[in-house]
């Protein structure tokens, strides 16, 4: 146990997000604006995020991938459907996650908010035509993406 003078030891968290794309375009969601209702220890208030979340014990990172894909989106893939393509090592003062990249281009369904205090809106965008405020581990997988790059050194 724990004595009250030793600080508490950080931890570091794994998630992922879920680059869904069709016909050139993925599709992001904006964080809501409220930091309580972004639900983002890494601070992406306000940002345009791909689907994704933290990993729970046990669960693959597919599986993980195909339940935030539905359970924010609706839109149902498959295990199959979803490939590890990025690695990136996200810090910011008071929280630290890896963050894994998956890709999906096979899927059902069109993107609905299924937590509006969430996610307050998802939108397709160009890959050549981001906006400019995406959550920064988001960015990362795009960029790992479109360089042809799994890993890139932060």
């Amino acid at each position: 146990m724990e004595s009250p003078e030793e600080p508490k030891k950080k931890k570091i968290g794994a998630g992922f997000g879920v680059m869904l794309l069709h016909d050139g375009k993925v599709l992001l969601g904006r964080r809501h604006s409220d930091p309580e209702k972004a639900d983002s220890e890494l601070h992406g208030e306000g940002t345009w995020t791909m689907p994704g979340g933290k990993l729970e014990f046990g669960e693959s990172f597919e599986d993980g991938a195909v339940r935030e894909l539905f359970e924010e989106t609706g839109i149902k893939a498959t295990f199959n459907n979803i490939k590890v393509i990025s690695l990136s090592n996200d810090r910011v003062p008071d929280a630290h996650f890896v963050t894994v990249g998956t890709l999906c281009t096979e899927f059902e369904n069109e993107p609905k908010v299924m937590e509006p205090d969430e996610i307050t809106e998802w939108k397709w965008f160009d890959l050549n035509a981001l906006p400019e405020n995406v959550f920064p581990p988001s960015m990362q997988v795009l960029k790992n993406y479109q360089n042809g790059q799994f890993y890139c050194r932060t």
